[in-house]
């Protein structure tokens, strides 16, 4: 095992994933409760849920994993987060990197969050997404993990007690950039990159590297800086059977997505989530089975109604409530026959995956940039953070998983 990664959700799991089977490692993605041993591939990523919940449990969950990684064999460690640095002030990217860190005996350890195909960007330590700074970004107003501060070195330094250093990006395109990384007066490094150019230089920078972390990208970097060639994929195969969507993703692109989706809709309040019993449950897949065309469930809300829905009833209480229907809908949904999911934000995914007792992925061909098709079994899954893909997001990610 080339690559052993781990992921703070599953769409960033996903994402990840792709990246690294498009350039040519036969990948795997993991989710739920892990086998005693991995099959035969060269990178295997393992999906977790801890980018929301407390930094204890977020690294109890990455070194229990990532101790499974080094027993199937893995050469080098991933922690992959999301692009725009998804966390609060408390972690948990800084403690989680620390603990592996600590454990792995790691000297020096990069932070790379850029994704230049998707326009998130860092430059003199900076986030950018697209030609805006973070921190004027709607990310500003993430409901779980509002991305306040642009400058990633203090954004960590509020996480760790590490010291947090810089990899300029004129240091990054020196002919002597290891030299300069290995001469930085600090454990933790946030690198610049603005370009897949550099992806690659940072990619062959970690070659040898216990420990990196990132957004998707450096998953690529580093994979073909091991020398990955083009796959021989099987072909894909789709399935024309019942489909459903659903979205939990507050994102200024998922709601984008909602909007321009022409199918038969339907909203999950807060309050039925709350107090969603059988029943309920039975009646939305009842109402779903009824649809003529793919419908959409969509518990998305602009970021004054759910600052407002937090507010009343709690942060916690209110993203648990609205998870725990939606894993419970799609099981019931599998049990009628349903087998195309398409979910739409990183929680949201992470509860459907469960929800359907998924416990590991094929990578099929791409949706959109950083989103793959999934195969488990009979089903055929996509998973999409809530900032990826264009206005006909559902209606591109309902063909693929048909095979068109």
């Amino acid at each position: 095992m080339l690559i052993g990664a781990i992921g703070d959700d599953f769409t960033g799991s996903a994402d990840l994933a792709n990246m690294i089977a498009q350039t040519g490692l036969p990948t795997r993605l993991y989710a739920g409760p892990l086998p005693a041993s991995a099959t035969d591939e060269a990178a295997a990523i393992v999906a977790l849920k801890t980018r929301s919940v407390p930094a204890s449990e977020a690294v109890a969950a990455s070194r229990a994993a990532v101790d499974w990684l080094l027993r199937q064999g893995a050469e080098r460690i991933l922690f992959k987060y999301c692009s725009t640095f998804d966390s609060t002030p408390e972690g948990n990217i800084g403690p989680v990197a620390e603990a592996l860190a600590d454990d792995l005996g790691a000297d020096r350890v990069l932070f790379v969050p850029s994704f230049p195909t998707t326009g998130r960007t860092v430059y003199q330590g900076h986030l950018f997404v697209g030609d805006r700074l973070l921190s004027e970004s709607p990310l500003a107003q993430h409901p779980l993990t509002p991305m306040t501060d642009p400058d990633l070195r203090r954004w960590l330094a509020r996480q760790t007690s590490q010291k947090i250093g810089h990899l300029p990006l004129a240091a990054l395109r020196a002919e002597n950039a290891a030299a300069a990384l290995a001469d930085a007066d600090a454990r933790f490094i946030i690198a610049d990159a603005i370009d897949d150019g550099d992806i690659d230089r940072l990619g062959r920078l970690v070659l040898d590297a216990c420990l990196v972390t990132g957004g998707s990208a450096i998953g690529s970097g580093l994979a073909r800086a091991l020398g990955a060639e083009g796959m021989a994929r099987g072909r894909w195969t789709g399935v024309d059977g019942r489909a459903v969507l659903m979205a939990g993703s507050c994102s200024a692109a998922t709601l984008g997505q909602i909007a321009a989706y022409d199918g038969p809709q339907r909203r999950l309040s807060v309050t039925e989530a709350l107090s969603a019993d059988d029943a309920f449950i039975e009646t939305l897949a009842a109402w779903v089975l009824q649809q003529d065309r793919p419908p959409l469930i969509a518990a998305s809300s602009p970021a004054d109604e759910v600052t407002a829905a937090q507010e009343t009833y709690g942060r916690e209480r209110v993203a648990t409530a609205i998870e725990n229907t939606f894993a419970r809908l799609a099981a019931a949904l599998r049990q009628h026959g349903v087998l195309r999911f398409v979910v739409a934000g990183g929680e949201t995914s992470g509860a459907v995956a469960t929800g359907l007792g998924i416990t590991s992925f094929e990578v099929g061909p791409q949706i959109a940039p950083g989103v793959p098709a999934l195969t488990a079994g009979p089903l055929r899954v996509a998973l999409k953070s809530g900032n990826f893909g264009g206005r006909d997001f559902f209606h591109r990610a309902l063909e693929v998983l048909e095979g068109r």
